[in-house]
């Protein structure tokens, strides 16, 4: 007998709940996080379903405060209420403390609430996995948030579809003196490889921050110019 209990643990002590909330991320579009010596960019896929939709409502790449960036891979519902969340954090620390929030701070912030998902009664775990990117004090840092609540730092990572693929690709091309300009070459490389279909400035999305501190969502020309050098 199957058991769907949101907060029980199986025979086999999972939480299958947690299980399905992992395969939600691991179907959504893929996203990529590389920290370079000098900043941190984040690219993920964009697909929209219908031609009728607004492209401009939807977005796979997002300001959390002007010195924090954040992408996701799974459910876009549950990564609105998660922005929501990590947006409040970031200005109540700013307003609080007249200092930016470390990435390290709010990611743990963040991975709290997700945390608390999976062992509260009423609610379910959130089906998505969080990428956020930030410029501190002492450098560029990259995190890691996944639907169990477990976050980590990483010199580069991947999340949703392929992530293992993509993951081995990034062993063997990373260096730890990349440079910004190179990570995102590095970003196209990897999304254009994994891509279904024709690749665009339009169906990817690409977010950077250097050593100014100010995370930026290149333009679909911008973008354009990147995918034109990588030719």
């Amino acid at each position: 007998m199957e058991n769907y209990g949101l907060t029980t643990f199986s025979r086999q002590g999972k939480l299958d709940q947690l299980d399905y909330a992992l395969e939600a991320m691991m179907r959504g579009e893929s996203s990529i996080g590389i920290c370079a010596k000098n900043g941190v960019v984040l690219a993920s896929e964009k697909k929209i379903t219908s031609a009728l939709i607004d492209e401009e409502s939807f977005h796979k790449i997002e300001l959390l405060g002007v010195a924090k960036g954040i992408s996701f891979s799974g459910l876009s519902t549950d990564f609105r209420a998660l922005l929501l969340k990590g947006r409040k954090e970031y200005q109540r620390f700013d307003s609080t403390y007249k200092t930016p929030v470390t990435t390290q701070r709010i990611s743990e912030k963040m991975s709290k609430v997700i945390q608390e998902a999976t062992q509260s009664g009423g609610v379910r775990p959130f089906g998505v996995s969080l990428l956020i990117a930030g410029y501190d004090h002492d450098g560029p840092h990259l995190y890691q948030i996944d639907p169990t609540g477990a976050y980590f730092g990483w010199k580069a990572t991947a999340i949703g579809k392929n992530m293992v693929g993509l993951k081995n690709f990034l062993e063997k091309r990373y260096s730890d003196n990349i440079e910004l300009e190179d990570a995102i070459h590095l970003a196209i490389l990897m999304l254009r490889e994994n891509y279904e279909g024709e690749m665009n400035e339009f169906n990817i999305e690409i977010g950077v921050i250097g050593e100014d501190k100010k995370f930026k969502v290149l333009t679909p020309t911008q973008i354009k110019d990147y995918l034109k050098e990588a030719d």
